[in-house]
C-alpha cells in the first residue's frame, strides 16, 4: 500500500507541475525571492519566502499580502491540475510545498492581525490537504 492509497474512494492526490528554472535560480542564489516571484508569478515558493521574510521582519500586513498572492496562484494551479476543492496535496511533492507554505503563512499572518476565523480556516485547510505539512509548518 502506498502512502496516498485512498481506501475510501476520495480524490487522488494532486501534484502540481514543476518548473526547474525558478528552483535553479533559488539554489544558485542568482535571483532574490522578489525577482523570482516577478519572473515566475505562479511559483508559490517565492511568495512563501517573501511572506516568511516579511513576517520575521515584523511586516505582518506585507507577509499577509505575499502569502495571499502565493495561495491564490497555487489554487489556480491546483484547479488546472484537476483538484476539485478537496483532497490530498502531498507535502513530499516538491512543487506542492510553495502552496502549502503560503497557506501556513496566510494562517499565521491572519492570526497576527486578529483575523481568527481566517486563520482557523487556513490551518484546517492545510491539515486536510497534508497532515505532514501541517505537522511541519504549524509550530
Amino acid at each position: 500500500m502506498t502512502i496516498h492509497e485512498n481506501l475510501l474512494g476520495g480524490p487522488e492526490p494532486t501534484l502540481l507541475p514543476e518548473d526547474e528554472q525558478p528552483y535553479k535560480q533559488m539554489a544558485e542564489e542568482s535571483a532574490s525571492p522578489a525577482q523570482i516571484a516577478a519572473a515566475f508569478p505562479t511559483f508559490s515558493l517565492a511568495w512563501a519566502q517573501l511572506a516568511d521574510e516579511s513576517f520575521a521582519a515584523g511586516r505582518v500586513v506585507e507577509s499577509y499580502a505575499y502569502a495571499r498572492t502565493g495561495y491564490h496562484r497555487g489554487l489556480d494551479q491546483l484547479r488546472r491540475a484537476g483538484w476539485k476543492g478537496h483532497g490530498p496535496v502531498p507535502w513530499e511533492h516538491r512543487a506542492n510545498r510553495g502552496f502549502l507554505r503560503c497557506l501556513a503563512a496566510l494562517a499565521r499572518a491572519a492570526d497576527s492581525i486578529g483575523e481568527t476565523d481566517e486563520a482557523a480556516r487556513c490551518w484546517k485547510f492545510l491539515e486536510d490537504s497534508s497532515a505532514e505539512a501541517y505537522a511541519e509548518l504549524k509550530q
